[in-house]
């Protein structure tokens, strides 16, 4: 069970994660070990699996973000083509859905010739998928991680 210190570690790490525990520490009126313990008891209890580099993908030369929705040819099909869907490195996110669609994945390309290269020669091939319907992102004005 996590209290109210360990609500706010959580906090103060997903703004930033290379926030020292000393400032945490500061900015909760307790020591740095108290801090550091805390946060290993959280690693250990699998509630602080990592810490993960933001990077800016446009910057990168990745400017097309789009999310695909597939709808697979049977729902026993799911193993093996995740598998087919985890081997294209444009595929940076992919769910397993109810709904219309039975896989949701989030795809970054550079262009829209490589979204259509993509999409006609890796993703549609894959015999598995029986169709898929693509959505382009125009902008993602927010992106957050869950707050404790």
């Amino acid at each position: 069970m996590i209290d109210k210190l360990d609500k706010s570690i959580l906090n103060a790490l997903a703004e930033n994660a290379r926030q020292s525990y000393a400032e945490i520490a500061k900015d909760n009126h307790v020591s740095p070990a108290t801090i550091h313990v805390r946060v290993e008891k959280m690693r250990k209890a699998g509630i602080i699996t990592g810490a993960k580099l933001a990077i800016d993908a446009k910057k990168l030369g990745y400017d097309i973000t789009c999310f695909i929705g597939i709808t697979l040819r049977q729902a026993g099909d799911y193993p093996s083509a995740l598998k087919k869907l985890e081997a294209l490195p444009e595929v940076i996110e992919a769910y397993y859905t109810t709904g219309q669609y039975s896989v949701f994945i989030k795809v970054m390309v550079r262009n829209i010739e490589d979204l259509q290269k993509m999409l006609i020669e890796r993703l549609q091939v894959i015999d598995e998928i029986q169709s898929t319907e693509t959505l382009i992102s125009l902008q993602s004005p927010i992106q957050r991680s869950i707050l404790a």
